[in-house]
């Protein structure tokens, strides 16, 4: 970033009013539409000028610099990571300690996993949240984080952190005085004496985890209460028709990126308001409540991005962007293409990748997604099964077929995996599993398949560069640039082992770390062509997200072809889905170099290995 002076006193005070000024009109028409009531407006209105006053100046600076190069974000040089901290370095001390790793691996936006506090065993994973302004202690205290954010900034990497707008945990301080009877934080969350409105809403409303927590709303015989409960019963959704729930959230909010958070990943997003008689999913007044979280942040922290977490089919996550106008969220995460690159795995079948590609091919440059091959989540199979159905693939059958190849009961599988929440009524299942054992090196190495283990690479390696090629940024998860496996200690562990999530969340392995030295390890084959692929997305103009998209015709169901093309530059990458050895018909005339091996061919037909991969840039 480039350096400037600090704004101090008067000045800083100016500015803040100038961007109060320049959003205050549609803020207050939005809130008084959402709420009328003006003295609750008040209130917002005075604690966000308090939190501006209260935050750092190097935080202003950073705010600063940022305005004067809003694509900032945006540059192709951008690649996050997300771990855990407990996982990969214990505490946030030890994390501070790690930074010069992350750097190595060319790491500039690190995503924390939650670490707000928590009860132990109802946390699910972090998202259950008993305390927004405190961390959990066995990962340290709020001034260990504020001190790993200046660190990162220290070292120009930015700090993403979960935000959990939709529910609290059942022992927040909200929680255990509503279950105490106090109106005031009942009227918080959604209470209801008897069941009938209960009975309402689930005649509507989708379950989402219907085998491992059914059902909408949990009973409370203490109090003879129902309370909404849209995920796990310790987790009581909060309710934001109410005014004081909507500034106390916004007043965590900034209290967090004054601690120096520069990404907040707002989760589940689509669920925030609820509507009696519909799925409460999707309704238009979240959208009210994204932007005007995106306003509040702009006049008082302008440097910080929302990132929603949307998990929805690509029609019903383009509406989080906003409008161009008025914008919500700074990007989005790519779902359903992340689901669909490994369906095109297990089918070696393209044809549904690249229409998705079509499709986010022309939506708005502006528009930013974030891309990865695996995260803390199982994958959900949400696909665009009319069009399967149209090639012949019904939802039920093809379900099947993935999870039995990812989890290697399909003769001829090289994956390893385990179902999560799988539903005997409805044969619908969700899958975990690392991007490595998804490969096949975890059954090669337990076989002692060296072929294996070369195929298995060259696909791990083959989807990180593919996944690069896409529009926007790519995020690694921990553990996959030295090929860490599925960890199945979790079932040891009596508190985890009924969730297998946790096959993927396992300890990230220094000792394996420590093998990216060694020639001729997995490990430093991954480590070392992941690093050369960064390194040649930092250098080239074309990786920038506003870069033209477009695909191409391969001449084979197998073979993806990308495009992209900024400022004259284009390149062509090329992706072999099939295990086979295949030739792509793309009639590009002229001689192209690979970036990545600088082999020279002619591109109007090329030779690919089973799992290989270009990235082809014509010679002048």
């Amino acid at each position: 970033m480039v350096k400037r002076t600090e704004k101090h006193g008067m000045e800083a005070e100016l500015i803040y009013w100038e961007r109060l000024k320049e959003r205050e009109d549609e803020l207050r028409w939005l809130y008084m539409e959402l709420y009328d009531n003006g003295d609750m407006y008040g209130e917002l209105c005075n604690r966000m000028y308090e939190f501006y006053i209260s935050r750092k100046d190097e935080l202003k600076n950073r705010d600063l610099i940022k305005c004067e190069n809003p694509d900032w974000f945006k540059q192709s040089d951008m690649l996050g990571m997300m771990m855990y901290v407990d996982n990969f370095a214990d505490d946030l001390k030890g994390m501070a300690k790690k930074l010069g790793y992350l750097k190595k691996c060319h790491v500039n936006y690190v995503h924390l996993m939650p670490l707000l506090d928590t009860t132990e065993g109802k946390s699910d994973g972090g998202y259950a949240v008993s305390d927004f302004r405190k961390v959990q202690e066995n990962l340290g205290t709020m001034d260990d984080l504020e001190e790993l954010s200046a660190r990162c900034h220290k070292q120009d990497m930015n700090v993403c952190l979960d935000f959990v707008m939709n529910h609290t945990s059942e022992d927040h301080e909200w929680a255990k005085r509503a279950r105490n009877g106090e109106g005031e934080y009942m009227s918080r969350y959604f209470f209801f004496d008897n069941d009938r409105i209960p009975a309402e809403y689930e005649k509507t409303v989708p379950q989402v985890f219907p085998t491992t927590a059914p059902g909408n709303f949990t009973y409370l015989p203490e109090i003879g209460h129902y309370v909404m409960t849209t995920f796990y019963p310790y987790q009581w959704d909060l309710n934001y028709k109410n005014p004081r729930v909507f500034n106390e959230m916004m007043y965590n909010f900034l209290f967090l990126a004054n601690k120096g958070i520069d990404i907040f990943r707002i989760d589940a997003v689509p669920y925030i308001w609820k509507e009696l008689g519909t799925p409460c999913r999707n309704l238009p007044k979240v959208h009210t409540i994204v932007r005007m979280m995106r306003i509040i942040g702009e006049i008082v922290c302008p440097g910080v991005l929302l990132l929603g977490e949307v998990v929805m089919e690509p029609e019903k996550v383009v509406p989080y962007f906003g409008t161009l106008e008025k914008p919500e969220c700074h990007m989005l995460y790519n779902v359903t293409t992340m689901a669909t690159t490994w369906n095109s795995v297990a089918a070696r079948d393209v044809r549904l990748l690249k229409k998705q590609m079509d499709i986010l091919s022309g939506l708005p440059k502006q528009y930013v997604f974030l891309n990865y091959l695996r995260c803390h989540d199982d994958i959900g199979w949400g696909l665009d099964y009319d069009t399967l159905k149209w090639w012949g693939m019904e939802e039920i059958p093809h379900k099947r077929y993935i999870n039995d190849f990812f989890t290697g009961r399909f003769p001829g599988s090289f994956s390893r995996g385990e179902l999560y929440n799988e539903d005997p009524v409805t044969q619908d299942a969700r899958f975990c599993g690392t991007t490595a054992s998804m490969c096949g090196i975890e059954k090669a190495l337990a076989e002692g398949d060296k072929e294996g283990e070369e195929r298995g690479i060259r696909l791990d390696l083959m989807l990180h560069a593919y996944m690069f090629t896409l529009s926007g940024i790519p995020i690694l998860y921990s553990g996959d640039e030295i090929g860490q496996l599925n960890d199945y200690s979790y079932k040891n562990d009596e508190k985890k082992a009924v969730d297998s999530r946790y096959l993927h969340r396992g300890k990230f392995s220094w000792d394996l770390e420590k093998n990216t030295k060694k020639p001729g390890t997995v490990q430093k084959k991954l480590f070392d062509g992941l690093s050369r692929l960064e390194m040649i997305r930092r250098s080239e103009l074309v990786f920038h997200a506003a870069a033209a998209t477009s695909t191409l015709e391969t001449g084979d169901q197998g073979i993806l072809c990308l495009v992209r093309e900024m400022d004259g530059e284009r390149l062509i990458g090329l992706f072999n889905f099939s295990g086979d050895n295949k030739k792509a018909l793309i009639g590009q005339d002229g001689i192209y170099q690979d970036l990545i091996t600088g082999t020279e061919m002619n591109a109007y037909e090329v030779d690919m290995e089973g799992y290989g991969y270009y990235w082809l840039k014509k010679v002048e």
